[in-house]
Formats: C-alpha cells, sequence, structure tokens
C-alpha cells in the first residue's frame, strides 16, 4: 500500500491544493476510504500474522556505526571521543571492532557481542606518547666445549673447516712433489708406462 500512496497521494494532495498537515490529515481521511472501496480484498485467512512490539524498540531504531577500539582503549566516532573501561580488560578489545549506537533522544551506547560496555566521554582526542623500546644489548657467547661445532666431523664449525682446508692444502703439495698428473675424484690411478712394461716381462696379457 505504502508503494501505491507513495505516487497517487502526492498528485492527488496537489490538485486538492493542499500543503499544511492539518489540511493533508482531513483529505487523507476520505481519500482512503474511496481508495479501499476500490483495492481492498478479502485475506485468505482470518489469523492475525502481526508480531508484538520488541521490547527494546529504541535500541532498534537507531543509528549504529562500527568503530575499531585503539591501543589506549579509546573509540572515536563522529568527532567524539570515548574511553572505555578497565573492567572489561579481560576482553582483549585492542583491535577489535565495537558498535557505537545512537539513539533517537540522543543518549550513547557502545556494545561488544551484543553486550553494552561502561565508558566515559572525553573532551577531546587523547594525546598519544611514542615510547620507544629499549634495545636489548645483544651478548656474544661462545659456543661450549659440548656443543656440535666444537667436535670435528660435524661439517660445521671453524676448526673443521681450517682443518678441512689444510689436508686439501698438504694432498695438493704432495701431489705437486711427485710429478704425477692430478686425478680426478673417485677415480682409480692411471698406470705409468715403466709399471706396463714390466708386467709384460712378467709374462702378463697385453689390454689389446
Amino acid at each position: 500500500m505504502n508503494g501505491m500512496l507513495q505516487d497517487r497521494l502526492i498528485k492527488e494532495l496537489r490538485l486538492a491544493g493542499i500543503s499544511d498537515r492539518a489540511g493533508g490529515n482531513q483529505f487523507l481521511r476520505k481519500y482512503l476510504a474511496g481508495l479501499n472501496r476500490r483495492f481492498a480484498r478479502v485475506a485468505a485467512s482470518a489469523m492475525d500474522a502481526h508480531r508484538a512490539v520488541p521490547r527494546h524498540l529504541e535500541e532498534i531504531l537507531s543509528w549504529q556505526e562500527e568503530r575499531v577500539v585503539q591501543a589506549d582503549w579509546t573509540v572515536a566516532c563522529g568527532g567524539k571521543w570515548y574511553q572505555l573501561d578497565r573492567q572489561h580488560e579481560a576482553m582483549s578489545l585492542v583491535k577489535r571492532k565495537v558498535i557505537v549506537r545512537t539513539l533517537r533522544d540522543g543518549r550513547e551506547q557502545i556494545l561488544y557481542g551484543g553486550q553494552k560496555l561502561k565508558w566515559r566521554s572525553l573532551p577531546g582526542r587523547p594525546q598519544r606518547i611514542k615510547t620507544r623500546r629499549a634495545l636489548k644489548a645483544k651478548v656474544f657467547r661462545p659456543p661450549g666445549p659440548e656443543h656440535p661445532w666444537r667436535r670435528l666431523g660435524m661439517a660445521v664449525g671453524r676448526e673443521f673447516r681450517g682443518g678441512v682446508k689444510a689436508r686439501g692444502r698438504m694432498a695438493r703439495l704432495g701431489l705437486r712433489d711427485s710429478g704425477r698428473p692430478p686425478l680426478r675424484s673417485g677415480l682409480p690411478a692411471s698406470r705409468s708406462p715403466n709399471e706396463e712394461q714390466t708386467k709384460r716381462q712378467k709374462g702378463t696379457f697385453s689390454p689389446e
């Protein structure tokens, strides 16, 4: 019915030259009687399907806005600042979203999870003091004697790496002094011509 009256009633009021509330209410009584005679229909069921009025209708018909609780437990909404009470400290509300509700009579409420919170209004924006965290001095503690780094063969530690390098250096120097060509890792050493000739003299067969 509201969708039908939204267009028809405005035009009827304009045609009747009515522009005040008293004249509109008087005209509405006659207008609705004629509208019902034309469009009224009998209900399919006589059961009353209207619901009862909610208990807290003033809270339902209100303005509600979602806001985030700051680190100092303050909430900002509409240019106003609210300080939450300490009794809600166990709820850990920092960085959580709350509902700021404004009723039609001007009263204000702050809710979290449907629960009303206690708060007090602040005269202005709170001043936040930036505190620097004390830097902890790093103390170097060398590993103990039982630490894996202290054991050779663990492929870690300064002593192990130094020992590997020293053994490799000694192996290269020994190979250089022997006059033999360097060997590839994992391959057997090639025989010298003198060894082949000696074996042939002893009656061994040639690889060919």
